[in-house]
């Protein structure tokens, strides 16, 4: 084909070589459109009865498939075309580094749509969502990690194809070990959170919505990248902090192994209320709610103070956020139901006992001059 086109290029002296090339360089623009086109359809047809992924994959990579049959068209124009040496290699240049970006970019594309697939089997909005949040969270800590190393890869390969680069990297090879040295001093921040994000991948320590106290706040793991987590805390601020805490400093991960949790309610009553009563109301309070999962209710008198008795109200609820709207309920409950039935229950000083026992009635104002205090 060379031949041919050296014979008419022969013929038509008169045309410029530049605009030859020009010309041969569109037709074999346009043929790759040409190409792309009957490939895409043919593809769209094949992948109609395949699975999820594949008809996503041909769907998502019809631009970055678009621009590498360009380029692998342009690059074959290019060793047709009457171009001069430096001509050639200048573009032969430009092709290869974008064959080498679109590569990574439909590497990349590739990775994305096979998680997103995969996660699709996992609902975190589940009420017992544990595997959902340990197959999320590995997926896409391990995505955004390959995501990294396919960025790096592509960025190097496309560097590699500089002479200069190449060079460097040869003289780079010669003192690998002073280099070494002062390349893993430089990037020790980075490799630290990359390695911490494997570690995290494979052990698990915290996953996507767990809830977790942590610097003293309270909230659910919202995003893990690869290089730091953000915590939604509960009055929806964002909490950022690199991977490697997670590794080096203690936590609260309050749905490690399962989204249940028991909530705990402290009353501090007088010694004359009757415990028994206590945990009968507790417990229909807690039948009553849909807050409660059917699990755990106890009632205990867990110390006793010089004026008051201290007593702990147990009660288990399907997640973090559940159990705590179970403890608000239970506490309004209980307050409301021993001002009702036993107000003389509430912890009052026993100078307010004595003025109420001598009928004084000075008990109303010190017992709200004890409260203001």
């Amino acid at each position: 084909m060379r031949q041919i086109l050296i014979q008419i290029e022969t013929e038509l002296n008169w045309v410029p070589s530049w605009v030859f090339s020009l010309v041969i360089l569109a037709v074999f623009f346009a043929f790759g459109l040409f190409v792309h086109r009957v490939t895409y359809r043919i593809l769209t047809r094949l992948v109609a009865t395949r699975d999820l992924f594949w008809r996503s994959l041909v769907q998502r990579t019809e631009r970055p498939a678009r621009l590498l049959i360009l380029v692998m068209a342009l690059a074959f124009a290019v060793t047709l075309a009457p171009l001069s040496y430096d001509q050639a290699s200048v573009l032969r240049h430009g092709l290869l580094i974008a064959f080498i970006a679109v590569v990574a970019w439909i590497a990349k594309t590739a990775l994305h749509i096979w998680t997103i697939v995969y996660l699709r089997r996992y609902k975190l909005d589940a009420e017992d969502n544990l595997m959902a949040r340990k197959h999320v969270t590995q997926s896409r800590i391990m995505e955004r990690i390959a995501s990294l190393i396919i960025v790096v890869v592509g960025f190097a390969a496309a560097l590699m194809t500089f002479p200069a680069v190449q060079q460097y990297g040869v003289s780079l090879l010669a003192s690998a070990g002073v280099a070494g040295i002062v390349l893993g001093l430089a990037l020790q921040p980075v490799l630290k959170n990359l390695l911490a994000g494997i570690q995290l991948a494979i052990t698990q320590p915290i996953r996507i919505d767990d809830a977790l106290l942590v610097e003293g706040e309270w909230g659910k793991v919202e995003e893990i990248t690869s290089t730091y987590v953000v915590v939604k805390l509960w009055d929806w601020r964002r909490l950022v902090l690199p991977l490697s805490y997670f590794i080096e400093k203690p936590f609260q991960n309050w749905t490690r192994e399962t989204a249940s949790l028991i909530g705990t309610v402290m009353v501090y009553l007088d010694y004359d209320v009757p415990v028994a009563a206590i945990r009968s109301k507790a417990e229909e309070i807690v039948a009553a709610s849909p807050l409660w999962d059917r699990d755990v209710i106890n009632v205990a008198v867990t110390d006793l103070k010089e004026q008051t008795m201290e007593i702990r109200i147990l009660c288990s609820a399907p997640n973090s956020g559940m159990a705590f709207d179970l403890r608000c309920e239970m506490r309004e409950k209980m307050i409301d139901f021993i001002r009702t039935h036993y107000p003389g229950a509430l912890p009052r000083m026993r100078t307010e006992i004595a003025a109420t026992a001598s009928g004084s009635g000075a008990g109303i104002p010190m017992a709200a001059a004890a409260a203001a205090s």
